[in-house]
This record gives structure tokens, C-alpha cells and sequence, in this order.
């Protein structure tokens, strides 16, 4: 009998680069514009609905949470003006160019907004660039998924059509906890029920991840990787079970609500890291390519 063959790459090298992305930058880039993105949908529909605490915390949350994503991204690109240059010509064909000029406008009506609501000043443009923000909240949410899964890392790349859901699912929870933590329980409402569904959603949609991609599905699951993603699915099951009564506990409601930011934090960590071990390791990208040969080459010779 002959043993199975393990696999070996080239002296071990990895097949791909590993991107040069820093941590924490990158992940608390990704974890901040997902929550500012929901943060001015809360706000704006707390506009909407008569809730004037939601309201200020929602636009406030949008407004801080995306000048930080901003710096958090100029501080992983070594120097200001390489932002700045990102805008000087738009390209449809690259995520990273059409992510720039979503967080760009998405930033400046945001804050712009959230200034009206500190100062009073402007309440009609104000209601005008907090609409502008609403309608760019929902590609903040998922557009650094689309970002991540352009990439030939393994992990991200084969997840393309998974990711962006686990991205919607934890920006809707965290987004949601923010305003469990700094709203009272009586303006609340919406945001806990916004909260359950957004767990509920990261988590079926990290589980369909991390099983239904094959091999680069592991890598979720393994060193510290998923230590984080174990973290993070901990921490969402745990506040998204409780934010359906909080409404009963000012005191529930904060634990909650920090529950599930942690879980949002660890999983943008957690994916972050899966990506950088499967680009790493070169059976991430061999295998698969293989197993897609083989499937080709069956499917040729039975046709």
C-alpha cells in the first residue's frame, strides 16, 4: 500500500504574497466603516420615526466611526496624500477605487450632519446630508467585503459570495449595539430587534463560510484565526439572545450591547487573520486549483 501523498510546495514558499496590510489598521478600518455605515441608517430612521436620542446617537456613532475608519486606513498607508491620490480618477472596475469614493462623501455628510446636530445650525441641510448618508450606509456596510474577496488570498477569495453577508450581519449588530449602550431602553426598540437579526445573520452566514468554500475554509477554523472566530461567534450568540429582552434592563441592555461589539471586532480580526494564513500557506491555493482541474477534466471526458 502507498501512503497517501501530503503536499509540498517549493521549498515551502508560499504561491502568493501575502497582502502587506497592517494590523490593527486594516480590521478596525473594516470593523468601523460597517458600524458607521448602520449607525446613520439607525439615526436617520430615528428621524423619521420621533426618536430624538437614537437619532443624535446614530449620526454621532456614523459621523466618528467613519473619520476613523478614514484615519485607520491613512494610517496603513504610511502618508496622507496616497488617500488623497485614490480620488483622483474613479475606476468602476476596481473595489478599492469605487471603496474610496463610497467612504469619502459617506464621511464628509456624516459629519456634516452630526455637526447640525451638536451646534443646531442648518437643521434643513442637515436633513439633506443626513439622507445622503442613509443611502451610502448600506455599500459602507459591504463593500470592504467586495474589497477583501477581489484579492487572490484564498480564504477571501473563495468566500466572495459568502463574505459580504457575514460583513452585513456584524455591521447590523454592532451598529445596533451602540445605540443599546448609549440609548435609553425606551428609544431602543429598534435597534435590539436590529441587533438579533444582525446576529442571527453573521452567524448562519460565518457558518456557511467556513463549510460550504472547501479547503480555504479551514483557515477560519485553525490557530489563531479561529481562536478570534470562536470569540466572535461566543460573544454575537450570547448578545444577540439577550437584546430581545433588554428592553426590560438598562444594565442588560449595556451588556448586550458590549457583547455583540466585541463578537463584530473579533470577527473582522478573526477573518483578517484566516486571510493572511491562507495566503501563507501555499495549500490554500494549489489544492483547490487542483480539485477545479480534476472536476474540469471529468466534466470534459464525460461530455
Amino acid at each position: 500500500m502507498v501512503p497517501d501523498a501530503e503536499f509540498e510546495s517549493y521549498y515551502g514558499r508560499p504561491v502568493i504574497k501575502p497582502p502587506v496590510w497592517k494590523v490593527p489598521d486594516v480590521p478596525a478600518y473594516l470593523y468601523l466603516g460597517g458600524t458607521a455605515g448602520v449607525s446613520s441608517l439607525v439615526g436617520e430612521f430615528a428621524a423619521w420615526t420621533g426618536r430624538p436620542r437614537l437619532r443624535r446617537v446614530g449620526r454621532l456613532a456614523g459621523s466618528v466611526g467613519s473619520l476613523a475608519s478614514v484615519g485607520a486606513l491613512i494610517h496603513d498607508l504610511g502618508r496622507p496624500e496616497r488617500f488623497l491620490n485614490m480620488l483622483r480618477v474613479f475606476k468602476p472596475t476596481s473595489p478599492l477605487s469605487v471603496g474610496t469614493w463610497i467612504l469619502s462623501p459617506f464621511s464628509a455628510m456624516a459629519s456634516a450632519t452630526a455637526v447640525s446636530e451638536v451646534t443646531g445650525l442648518l437643521p434643513v441641510a442637515a436633513r439633506i446630508s443626513g439622507a445622503a448618508s442613509g443611502v451610502l450606509g448600506p455599500a459602507m456596510v459591504t463593500y470592504t467585503a467586495v474589497l477583501l474577496a477581489d484579492t487572490a488570498v484564498p480564504a477571501w477569495h473563495e468566500g466572495h459570495r459568502k463574505l459580504p453577508f457575514v460583513f452585513a450581519g456584524s455591521a447590523l449588530s454592532s451598529g445596533a449595539a451602540v445605540a443599546m449602550v448609549a440609548v435609553p431602553v425606551g428609544e431602543a426598540g429598534p435597534a435590539r430587534r436590529l441587533a438579533a437579526g444582525g446576529a442571527a445573520l453573521e452567524i448562519a452566514a460565518v457558518t456557511m463560510l467556513e463549510k460550504r468554500i472547501g479547503l480555504p475554509g479551514q483557515a477560519y477554523k485553525r490557530d489563531r484565526a479561529g481562536k478570534l472566530m470562536r470569540l466572535a461567534r461566543a460573544c454575537t450568540v450570547a448578545g444577540g439572545l439577550a437584546a430581545p429582552f433588554a428592553g426590560r434592563s438598562r444594565v442588560l441592555s449595556v451588556l448586550a450591547g458590549l457583547s455583540l461589539t466585541a463578537g463584530a471586532v473579533a470577527t473582522r480580526f478573526g477573518v483578517f487573520e484566516a486571510g493572511m494564513a491562507s495566503a501563507r500557506d501555499p495549500q490554500y491555493t494549489v489544492v483547490p486549483q487542483r480539485e477545479r482541474l480534476a472536476e474540469r477534466a471529468a466534466g470534459e471526458d464525460a461530455g
